[in-house]
């Protein structure tokens, strides 16, 4: 009898570990451990732990007052349906999309860009080279800003020229506005395609 009921045990066991996903494994609290808490989109879970390889539409989500939100998936059909005028990609075949930062039918050629902003690799130093980035293309409307992680230093640059003339007018330009550490650099840049 006794043997039975340790076989029953075994089994409700197994058959309880199976029904369990991966994330509720995870998150199961035992003595003398930590808690976990996952908190992911519905189809991150049905990825992760296999289940349901049909993904269902998402059911409607609604925050603390009841009130519908959008799912990621509605926000990404709206973006898709707005105008191109809204969404900034207005910009000619051979000009700046400065909404992106691409020269549309462009090519990579060696060329110069002037740095406005070159920190260290924190949230701080992030935060100051997008405030940068902003203050630039605001101050020059139509000349792209890049502002990126080149390890390991937040960096804001902008422009795409392709002479040391073009980049250093603009960076006394730059250094007049106040940004005294702005240098130029060479590197690759990407320049509308001239056929000759």
């Amino acid at each position: 009898m006794m043997v039975l009921l340790a076989l029953f045990t075994v089994h409700c066991s197994l058959f309880t570990f199976a029904q369990t996903t991966f994330t509720q494994r995870l998150q199961q609290s035992k003595a003398g451990e930590g808690q976990v808490t996952v908190t992911q989109d519905k189809a991150i879970d049905d990825l992760v732990n296999g289940t349901n390889k049909q993904a269902a539409p998402p059911k409607k989500q609604t925050d603390k007052t009841g009130n519908h939100t959008a799912t990621n998936q509605e926000k990404k059909d709206k973006q898709a349906e707005k105008p191109q005028s809204q969404t900034g990609n207005t910009a000619k075949a051979d000009s700046v999309d400065t909404e992106k930062k691409v020269v549309k039918g462009g090519r990579k050629v060696t060329g110069y860009r002037v740095q406005v902003f070159a920190g260290g690799n924190s949230r701080n130093d992030r935060i100051k080279a997008e405030a940068t980035g902003s203050e630039i293309k605001a101050l020059f409307p139509g000349v792209p800003v890049y502002v990126h992680f080149y390890s390991p230093r937040w960096i804001c640059r902008m422009g795409n020229y392709t002479t040391y003339e073009e980049a250093h007018e603009v960076l006394t330009r730059v250094k007049n506005l106040g940004y005294s550490s702005a240098i130029i650099v060479k590197g690759k840049i990407t320049v509308a395609y001239q056929p000759e």
